[in-house]
């Protein structure tokens, strides 16, 4: 069964095609799985719509399930299209998301971790002027928030856990063994999977999220993995995903999961 969990729409300000665009993307790709997964609207904000260029309005929320479920039955027997969302992790916010998250009948959540002590993980400034030890105690942080986050019991996957090299490939070699392996632990502890998400390659790091080497440290914890293309064009749906299939051979995986309502199913590798 061939899938792709991680996939946006015109909805969230940053990405094109609709929901249909994306389903036809994957019945072409030769998908039998397609998770539609577009970002949360911004709760922690009275605002309608807080941030139009990086989620959805409020309002906007019961229109896209509404339309995700319309589709999943229309495109049934053709392929299985699954009602996800990709939902930002803010500590001081997670009640409230958990909250109004729980009121639809999503297959599964994605957590993600956007922004470090309130500035955008993408954001190339943030690293300038830091030093060494500064530079290791934000990517500390990060791992730190993930860690949190998959203790919430809120996400059935985990996205993109080193996105924060995407526009500074530096970050791999900020030396913080120790809090990658911590992090590791707990989400293999907790039984919450990470996307191999093939996004990274559209940002200036130039590959995957996450590394091999933090592939290899999952799998020594034991850590599930599925599989997240993040495509915000169509054109991108399932990219990379053959290439994905045989580098996790080679580290040594021999299956990986997908969700359809919050339940684990296992897939051999192929």
């Amino acid at each position: 069964m061939k899938f792709d969990l991680h996939t946006h729409h015109f909805r969230c300000g940053h990405a094109d095609g609709s929901i249909r665009d994306y389903i036809e993307a994957g019945i072409n790709a030769g998908l039998g799985v397609i998770g539609i997964s577009d970002h949360t609207p911004y709760f922690g904000s009275p605002s309608e719509q807080a941030f139009p260029k990086i989620a959805m309005a409020k309002s906007e929320l019961v229109h896209y399930v509404e339309e995700v479920l319309s589709l999943q039955k229309e495109y049934e027997g053709k392929i299985d299209v699954l009602l996800g969302i990709e939902s930002d992790y803010f500590p001081e916010h997670a009640e409230l998301y958990r909250q109004t998250l729980s009121a639809y009948p999503f297959d599964y959540i994605i957590g993600s971790v956007h922004s470090v002590k309130g500035v955008s993980i993408f954001n190339k400034g943030r690293w300038k002027g830091l030093d060494r030890r500064e530079k290791a105690a934000a990517k500390a942080e990060y791992y730190r928030l993930i860690s949190e986050s998959a203790r919430t019991g809120m996400f059935q996957i985990l996205g993109h856990i080193d996105a924060m090299k995407g526009n500074y490939p530096q970050f791999s070699e900020i030396s913080t063994p120790a809090e990658i392996d911590e992090c590791l632990r707990v989400i293999g502890e907790c039984g919450v999977a990470i996307e191999i998400n093939t996004s990274g390659c559209t940002k200036l790091c130039g590959g995957w999220y996450p590394s091999d080497d933090i592939l290899a440290r999952a799998l020594h914890y034991g850590v599930e993995v599925t599989f997240g293309s993040d495509a915000h064009l169509p054109s991108r749906v399932a990219d990379q995903r053959e290439a994905v299939v045989a580098r996790l051979k080679e580290i040594g995986f021999t299956h990986w999961v997908y969700y359809k309502r919050r339940g684990k199913i296992t897939v051999p590798l192929q």
